[in-house]
């Protein structure tokens, strides 16, 4: 009997842990061009830094910034190595991935204009840090303006949240306190909701650093009961896809498949 009990807590502690991580929600901020150093000359972002988790040893995969967008989100740069569009096959992506598997997602855009769609958009938004159209050549719906955040928040919130600023405001344009000043307020706003308190992950990252060969970039992984710690671990771009991945529970894409995922980053 005291066997019946024992192993009925086990099931009960296992479909409460399944539970826990089906629910999760993920929030993804990506941000432009700055080394570590210079990014945390923002003292919004060097708190953030300073209280919650970081990786030290995090790199982007290639220069410019489109080859990192295309990692992030199908584990491969594709060969390409310039910052114009190329339409690339349909359904290779996490976007495409998530769908199928029924997990919940949108791409928060900010300065995206729906009648314009995600090509034509003017700037400052810019279609070359929107990596979803790329694939297949076309907005999938998940795709959405910034300010579509602010209800989705408060009502149901996606699973998986990516968020990209616009050109200003990513800091590839204007200064790094400007970014840090949009930071503030978008952080804090993901950090007040229900779907980031209940076991919710944030993480904000760069696609690339200024130029150098190091390409190291910021990484901080921002959960609800975190205190600060620092990774040493050689991540990049397909570890935080790995990480994503196994968060959701889908399978790996590309070269996630054989990164090594954040798992010390992303537990209280």
């Amino acid at each position: 009997m005291w066997a019946v009990f024992v192993l009925a807590g086990v099931l009960a502690l296992s479909c409460s842990s399944t539970t826990a991580q089906q629910d999760r929600h993920i929030f993804l901020i990506v941000m432009e061009n700055h080394t570590p150093e210079q990014a945390l000359g923002g003292p919004f972002l060097a708190s953030l830094a300073a209280r919650y988790h970081s990786a030290e040893n995090y790199h982007a995969v290639a220069h410019p910034s489109i080859p990192n967008y295309l990692a992030m989100t199908s584990g491969s740069t594709w060969g390409i190595t310039d910052d114009s569009y190329h339409r690339l096959p349909k359904g290779v992506d996490l976007g495409a991935q998530l769908t199928r598997a029924g997990v919940s997602w949108r791409a928060y855009m900010e300065g995206l204009d729906p009648a314009r769609g995600c090509i034509d958009s003017p700037v400052p938004y810019d279609p070359g840090h929107n990596p979803f159209v790329f694939y297949g050549g076309e907005c999938p719906p998940n795709v959405v303006p910034l300010t579509s955040l602010t209800a989705d928040r408060a009502g149901e919130t996606p699973r998986f949240s990516w968020i990209t600023p616009d050109r200003c405001h990513d800091t590839h344009s204007c200064a790094v306190s400007v970014g840090d000043d949009w930071l503030r307020g978008q952080v804090s706003a993901i950090t007040e909701s229900q779907a980031w308190k209940s076991n919710g992950m944030l993480f904000i990252t760069y696609d690339e650093d200024d130029g150098s060969a190091d390409n190291r970039v910021v990484m901080l992984a921002i959960g609800p009961g975190m205190s600060h710690r620092t990774s040493k671990n050689a991540y990049t771009h397909y570890s935080l896809l790995a990480t994503i991945e196994d968060m959701l529970g889908v399978g790996r894409l590309g070269q996630a498949v054989h990164a090594q995922a954040m798992s010390d980053l992303t537990s209280p």
